[in-house]
C-alpha cells in the first residue's frame, strides 16, 4: 500500500476514494479500521472513514492516530488527512489538532493544507477560501447548522486550531509550477512554518502541487489535492502503473430510495428538484420524531407502499431559519442525532424490503446509514457528479450505494443518479 488516508467523514472518504481511483490508484474504502480479513494485495490506496469532523478534538485525534497505527502497520509509504473543501471546522478543531498529532506521529517536520477543489467550485486564492466565486464567510456555509465558516482566511482559521506556525504557498509559486512549489515549501519550513496554506485556482495548479509532495509523508486536504498524486508517484517510480478506473458498475437488482439528512443549499436544491419532477417525497420533522408522531417503521411503510417503479425520497432537508428554530427547540446536537438515527433504522431495514440501490444526502447521514447496514468497505463506481462515485459493498447487505457530501452535486442529482448502474 503506497498511500494510508484518513477521511474525517463518509462522503470526504469516498470523494477522495473516487478522486485516486480516477487518477489511477486501486483503491479501497473501508469504514472504519478494517478487519484482519481486508485483502491489501491489490490496493495501492486504502481509506479510512470516520466520523470524527465535529467530535471533541481528543476524540478525532484518537481516532485519526488509531487509523494511522492501522495504516503504518499494514504498509502505508504516506498518509493522507483530508477533510472538506469547505474547510468545515471550529476555533477548536478538529484539523488543526489531527494535522499537529499526525506530524508528531510521523516526526515530519512539515506539511500543507490544500481544500481546493475547483471541480466543485472551492479555489483558493492568497489563502483565502472561495466558494463558487463568493468568499467562504459570505457563502452558505455561514449559515451551516454544525460548523458555520465566518472568516475566509484559511491561515487565520487554521492558526486558531493549532500551535504550530501556519504559513501560506501564495497563487504566484504554485502558478509558477512544481519546482517553484517545491522551493516554496522548503522556504516557509526553513521560516519555522510547519503547515503551509497552498494556493490553487484550478486542476493544473493541483497537478503541479502533487509534483512538488511526492516525498512529503504527511498530506492533508480536500479530495482535489489527491488529482495529482497518482501520476506523480508513478513518475517518480513508486508505483509500477496506473489502473484505469471502472467505467461502470454492477448493482443487485431492486428498488431504489432516497434518504436525504442534509439541509445544505445544494441538498436543498436537489430536493426541490425532485419535487418538481414527481418523485414521491416525505419530509421528516425532527419535532415529530421528538414526540414519538414518527417512527421508522412509519417511514418504512411509506416507502413500500410507494409505486414499484418510482424512485421514493426521504428528506429532513430545511432552509436555515427552520434548522435554528428547532435546535433552539431540542438542542442543536440531539436535533441532528434524531434525524440522523431514524434514516439509519429506516436504511437497515431497506434490503429486507427490496430496496438495494440507495442515495444518501449528507456526510452525517451517510456515516449513520452505513453504520446501520453494516457495511465494513467498499467497492469504487463510476462518477455521478465531481467527488460523488457509486460504490457497491464489500460486506454486509450487498447494496449499491451513492454517498454524497451535502454541499456536492447538480441540482438534477437525485434524478440522473440512477442512470449510471448496470
Amino acid at each position: 500500500m503506497l498511500l494510508g488516508c484518513i477521511a474525517d467523514d463518509l462522503t470526504g472518504a469516498t470523494d477522495l476514494s473516487l478522486m485516486l481511483s480516477r487518477e489511477g490508484l486501486r483503491t479501497v474504502q473501508s469504514t472504519g479500521l478494517p478487519g484482519d480479513d481486508l485483502d491489501l494485495t491489490e490496493v495501492d490506496a486504502l481509506v479510512v472513514a470516520l466520523k470524527s469532523r465535529t467530535i471533541p478534538a481528543a476524540d478525532a485525534v484518537a481516532q485519526s492516530l488509531a487509523a494511522a497505527e492501522w495504516l503504518l502497520a499494514n504498509g502505508a509509504q504516506r498518509l493522507f488527512f483530508k477533510y472538506c473543501s469547505t474547510f468545515d471546522s471550529t476555533d477548536e478543531g478538529n484539523i488543526g489538532p489531527v494535522a499537529e498529532a499526525l506530524l508528531k506521529r510521523l516526526d515530519a517536520g512539515f506539511t500543507i493544507a490544500c481544500p481546493a477543489f475547483p471541480a466543485t467550485g472551492r479555489s483558493i486564492y492568497q489563502g483565502h477560501l472561495f466558494v463558487n466565486g463568493v468568499p467562504l464567510n459570505e457563502s452558505s456555509m455561514r449559515d451551516h447548522p454544525l460548523t458555520p465558516m465566518r472568516d475566509s482566511d484559511l491561515r487565520r482559521v487554521l492558526q486558531r486550531q493549532t500551535e504550530l506556525p501556519v504559513g501560506l504557498v501564495a497563487y504566484a509559486d504554485v502558478d509558477a509550477g512544481a519546482e517553484a512549489i517545491a522551493e516554496a515549501f522548503a522556504r516557509e519550513q526553513a521560516a519555522g512554518k510547519r503547515i503551509a496554506i497552498v494556493d490553487a485556482l484550478q486542476d493544473a495548479h493541483l497537478r503541479e502541487i502533487g509534483k512538488a509532495l511526492v516525498d512529503v509523508r504527511l498530506i492533508t486536504g480536500g479530495s482535489g489535492i489527491a488529482i495529482g498524486l497518482p501520476t506523480a508517484y508513478r513518475d517518480a517510480g513508486l508505483i509500477d502503473r496506473l489502473t484505469p478506473p471502472a467505467a461502470s458498475i454492477a448493482a443487485p437488482e431492486g428498488r431504489g430510495a432516497i434518504l436525504a439528512g442534509s439541509c445544505s443549499a445544494a441538498t436543498r436544491g436537489q430536493v426541490a428538484k425532485a419535487q418538481e419532477a414527481g418523485l414521491p417525497t416525505l419530509r421528516i420533522d425532527p419535532l415529530e420524531i421528538a414526540s414519538g408522531k414518527l417512527t421508522p417503521a412509519s417511514v418504512i411503510e411509506w416507502l413500500v407502499s410507494q409505486p414499484a417503479d418510482a424512485t421514493p425520497l426521504v428528506y429532513s432537508s430545511d432552509d436555515p431559519d427552520s434548522v435554528r428554530a428547532v435546535q433552539e427547540k431540542l438542542g442543536r446536537d440531539k436535533a441532528g442525532t434524531l434525524v440522523e438515527d431514524l434514516l439509519a433504522s429506516v436504511a437497515a431495514a431497506l434490503p429486507g424490503k427490496g430496496f438495494t440501490r440507495l442515495l444518501v444526502a449528507g456526510g452525517e447521514t451517510s456515516g449513520a446509514v452505513v453504520n446501520a447496514l453494516g457495511v465494513k468497505a467498499l467497492s469504487i463506481g463510476p462518477e455521478i457528479d465531481p467527488g460523488v462515485p457509486w460504490t457497491r459493498s464489500r460486506s454486509g447487505p450487498d447494496v449499491a450505494l451513492a454517498l454524497k457530501s451535502g454541499n456536492f452535486g447538480t441540482p438534477d442529482f437525485f434524478l440522473k443518479a440512477w442512470s449510471s448502474l448496470a
